[in-house]
């Protein structure tokens, strides 16, 4: 689910056409999520599957089957005879995910920077980042500079020619994205981020795929370390 109420899978991003239509369970799911990753549902809170059917006026198999959805995308863990229950946030699994996304990113836009269709992707590039330069000197848009980092990664996952990379990144989008908000809670980090994002733009209009290899580790592993000092945080 992206911070607009769409699934993964289903949400349109900038250049891509209308979003899928959703079944019951994906629009159940889609909404849960949206709660998860916004932080109204804090982790280690059960998501009861009754009073999720109450509320949306279903039985409760499509709420079963959206609760299956969000254990496959890591939201929350089914326990036997316990429920549905928002996973809890970890430094372990976000350096674990925050390693891969950094590399696969990496191969993603040197990909993309050193593709003959780069001119295809760099208007939309261009005009996403400066929407990031400009909400990141707005200390107040915080959610909105994660969304559109949200988004700009799921048209850069569906601008890569690789299928296989496209659908793992796609797997990983929202185990990410709550330490995302965590790793740009800050608009010193969002700045951080943003001139990152600004080294991409630069290395796609010169083709250097190199130089966008690194931009995109770089920028997942400032993501991470900041995460990883919240967390720290939060546990002292």
């Amino acid at each position: 689910m992206t911070p607009d109420g769409r699934s993964a899978g289903q949400a349109a991003g900038p250049g891509s056409g209308a979003p899928l239509t959703l079944s019951l369970p994906e629009q159940i799911a889609a909404r849960l999520s949206e709660r998860i990753t916004a932080g109204a549902y804090a982790p280690g809170r059960r998501v009861m599957e009754q009073e999720v059917s109450l509320e949306f006026g279903v039985s409760r198999g499509p709420v079963r089957e959206a609760l299956r959805l969000l254990e496959r995308d890591g939201l929350v863990t089914i326990l036997p005879r316990r429920g549905a229950q928002v996973t809890r946030l970890s430094i372990e699994e976000v350096r674990e995910i925050f390693d891969i996304r950094a590399s696969l990113n990496g191969l993603r836009d040197r990909a993309i920077a050193e593709s003959a269709d780069r001119g295809r992707v760099l208007p939309v590039l261009e005009e996403e980042v400066a929407t990031l330069a400009r909400l990141a000197r707005d200390p107040g848009a915080g959610d909105e500079y994660v969304e559109t980092v949200f988004r700009l990664n799921r048209f850069l996952n569906e601008a890569g020619g690789n299928r296989r990379l496209r659908a793992i990144l796609a797997s990983l989008a929202l185990q990410t994205l709550r330490y995302s908000r965590l790793g740009l809670s800050t608009p010193a980090r969002r700045l951080q981020s943003v001139s990152n994002w600004q080294r991409l733009v630069r290395a796609v209009r010169e083709g250097d795929g190199l130089e966008a290899q690194r931009a995109a580790e770089q920028r997942v592993t400032d993501s991470r370390d900041a995460a990883i000092a919240e967390l720290e945080k939060r546990e002292s």
